[in-house]
C-alpha cells in the first residue's frame, strides 16, 4: 500500500507568511534636488520626478505642491493635478506659477517665474500613482540671492515669519594677486649685490692688512740697518 506524504507544517507556515508579507503594489519614489538657488527677479524650475511600475491614469494619477515658510510652519497647498493641473494661485506667488512637467512620462516639475526674496522657504512634491498604495514625497530647498550675496543675521523662524534671505550689498573687490616671481627676482639681486658689497669689503681689509704688514717690516728693517752701521763704525766717535 501506498503512504501519503504531506508537508511539512513549519514550511506552509513560512511560505503563507512571506507571501503575506508581499504588498500588492510596489512602493513609488520621489526624486527632487535637494536645496536650489535662484537669483531675485529670474525664473527657476524646481524639478520632481517620480518611478512606478504602473502606467500613468489621469483619473486615478494625482499630485500636490506645498509650500512651507520653515521648519514648524504649516504647508499651503499651490498646485494641484487631480484629472488635471489645477493652479492655486495663492497671494503669496500670484500667476507666477507654471506647470511645466507631464505625469505621463514622470515629470511633474513647475517653474517659478520673478523669484522674489519671500519665495524662500521649502517646497514639498507629494505624487501618487494607483494602484502604488503610499504616496511618494520629495522636498526641496529655495534659496533665493541678490547680486551681492550677503547673508543676513540669522533669526529664529516664527508661524507667518519669512526666514531671513539673502540681502542686497556692495560688491568689494578683490585683492590683486601678488606675483611671487617678482618676489623672488628681487630677493635674489638684493641677496647677489650684499654678497658682492661683502667681497668688496673682505678684499680690501685683506689688501690694507698686507700694506700695513709690509710698513711694519720695512720699519723694522730700518730700525735693525740703523742700529748695525752704529755698532760696526765706533773709532769715528773718537777722531
Amino acid at each position: 500500500s501506498r503512504r501519503c506524504s504531506f508537508p511539512n507544517v513549519s514550511t506552509t507556515l513560512l511560505l503563507l507568511s512571506m507571501l503575506a508579507a508581499v504588498p500588492s503594489g510596489l512602493g513609488m519614489e520621489v526624486m527632487a534636488p535637494i536645496s536650489i538657488s535662484a537669483l531675485n527677479g529670474t525664473s527657476v524650475k524646481l524639478s520632481c520626478t517620480f518611478n512606478s511600475c504602473y502606467k500613468v491614469e489621469n483619473k486615478q494619477f494625482s499630485l500636490n505642491w506645498t509650500y512651507q515658510e520653515c521648519k514648524n510652519c504649516s504647508e499651503e497647498l499651490f498646485l494641484q493635478f487631480r484629472t488635471k493641473i489645477m493652479n492655486k494661485q495663492l497671494d503669496r506667488f500670484g500667476n507666477r506659477v507654471e506647470f511645466t512637467g507631464n505625469p505621463t512620462k514622470n515629470d511633474v516639475s513647475f517653474t517659478l517665474n520673478n523669484v522674489q526674496l519671500e519665495d524662500q522657504g521649502t517646497y514639498n512634491c507629494y505624487v501618487l500613482n494607483p494602484p502604488d498604495r503610499q504616496r511618494g514625497h520629495a522636498s526641496i530647498s529655495l534659496k533665493v540671492l541678490t547680486e551681492g550675496r550677503c547673508r543676513a543675521a540669522p533669526a529664529p523662524c516664527r508661524l507667518g515669519q519669512a526666514p531671513p534671505a539673502l540681502t542686497r550689498c556692495p560688491l568689494s573687490p578683490e585683492p590683486p594677486k601678488r606675483d611671487s616671481t617678482v618676489a623672488v627676482i628681487v630677493g635674489a639681486s638684493v641677496g647677489g649685490f650684499l654678497a658682492v658689497v661683502i667681497l668688496v669689503l673682505m678684499v680690501v681689509k685683506c689688501v690694507r692688512r698686507k700694506k700695513q704688514q709690509r710698513l711694519n717690516t720695512d720699519d723694522q728693517k730700518t730700525e735693525e740697518e740703523g742700529k748695525t752701521d752704529g755698532e760696526g763704525n765706533p773709532d769715528e766717535g773718537t777722531k
